[in-house]
């Protein structure tokens, strides 16, 4: 274990780990990067051996789309030929303007990465780091969840031809611009299929991931911030120990002290809207073509298991791990889409659980602070899709069900 680690690290001895703002960017963000350096889609890197290996991961991602769609003008004749030619480019599209759209913003994505080395993020109690260590365990979590869930459903697609009753048969449909129906060609037409769209399959995980990565990362922030307020009586009282707490708030120093305090809080809570506000223009064109796509991924996924699948195990196993990662990985942008909305309303809560009845009210500046302060978080924070759907649990179960009732039209017209 020990030396796949250290192999790992030198196979993924990227430069965005060398750029990092610092400790708790790493902490976030260091397998994604590593992940993004090996799949040949790094920004950070631009040295000439990279960008030749990168140049030559995105040549054979064009070429394959391009089979793709050409087998789909030129050799589907069925519904079920078409759907199966559905459900693996459609994903692919999407992905890739959602990779555009990320690297026409990525000073936006750079800033969102490096807001938590802000000099207003405040980690000085077990508790707050408590806090960083549950979000970041939490990520690492999904982040492999995500990644099995692909790389299983990988397994089951390049295996799926190899124990097929057809001869010559590819796991996708695609067409090449040559005959490979003799054992030599078809090997190594096999093999080059596989290494391309292993590359693009990781290329679409890498891309959820990033978005994982950057959506608990604010949600952190929030988590942080509502203790912070939530206990910047005790953080204050801290500085002027033994002190009895009537006189130590009738203190000038003491309300200085409480009052810089508050400011920087309340410059952090902005801070932090201002990183969300970023991320929902970047992300609303983007989500509203994801929400399009897993609709109809899930609709002629399950299309394709319900007609095909029970023929054959492997294929079945095969779309059954497929739409799994497709709910999943919806599911997940959803959720902490909508846990964000959650934390800031929090924030709120604990801005007016945050002991200013003891008379801190009294000085300059706090009420209208604490006011301003609640008056945002009561604001609901959301995140749309085309500014049009939220992103939302709610969202996501809608979307499950117009997907099943768009699946059921499909198999009656099938029947028909």
């Amino acid at each position: 274990m020990i030396n796949f680690k250290s192999l790992w690290r030198r196979l993924t001895h990227t430069k965005a780990l060398e750029k990092s703002s610092g400790k708790l960017e790493t902490r976030f963000f260091e397998t994604v990067y590593r992940v993004s350096y090996l799949t040949g889609i790094s920004a950070a890197d631009d040295d000439i051996p990279y960008m030749l290996y990168s140049s030559t991961v995105k040549l054979l991602i064009v070429l394959l789309v391009c089979g793709e769609i050409w087998y789909a003008f030129t050799e589907t004749s069925s519904l079920d030929e078409i759907a199966a030619s559905i459900n693996t480019t459609v994903i692919q599209f999407i992905t890739m303007y959602r990779y555009r759209n990320m690297i026409r913003h990525k000073d936006v994505y750079k800033k969102l990465a490096m807001s938590m080395e802000s000099p207003f993020f405040d980690i000085s109690t077990q508790e707050r780091r408590n806090l960083v260590d549950y979000w970041v365990k939490k990520n690492e979590r999904y982040l492999k969840l995500l990644l099995f869930l692909g790389n299983c459903t990988l397994a089951a697609w390049f295996l799926y031809p190899l124990v097929d009753d057809l001869e010559y048969n590819m796991f996708i449909g695609i067409r090449l611009p040559f005959q490979y129906r003799s054992l030599i060609r078809y090997t190594f037409a096999y093999l080059v299929v596989v290494m391309a769209f292993a590359y693009i399959s990781h290329f679409v995980m890498v891309n959820d991931l990033i978005m994982q990565a950057h959506l608990l990362h604010l949600v952190c922030q929030f988590a942080v911030l509502s203790d912070c307020f939530e206990n910047i009586l005790a953080d204050c009282e801290k500085k002027f120990k033994g002190a009895d707490r009537e006189r130590l708030i009738a203190n000038k120093r003491f309300r200085e002290a409480y009052r810089v305090r508050l400011g920087d809080m309340v410059n952090q809570h902005q801070s932090i809207l201002s990183h969300v506000m970023d991320l929902r223009r970047t992300l609303s064109g983007p989500m509203l073509g994801q929400l399009a796509a897993s609709g109809t991924l899930i609709c002629f996924i399950g299309y394709q298991l319900t007609t095909t699948g029970a023929d054959n195990v492997t294929k079945c196993l095969m779309s059954l791990f497929f739409l799994g990662y497709n709910l999943f990985e919806f599911y997940i942008i959803c959720r902490w889409c909508e846990e964000i909305t959650v934390q800031s309303q929090k924030i709120g809560e604990a801005a007016y659980c945050s002991n200013w009845e003891c008379g801190l009210a009294d000085i300059p500046g706090v009420k209208s602070c604490l006011v301003l302060v609640i008056a945002r978080a009561n604001k609901p924070l959301v995140l749309t899709a085309g500014g049009m759907y939220n992103l939302s649990l709610l969202s996501y179960t809608s979307l499950v069900k117009t997907s099943y009732s768009a699946l059921t039209v499909l198999l009656r017209f099938r029947q028909n």
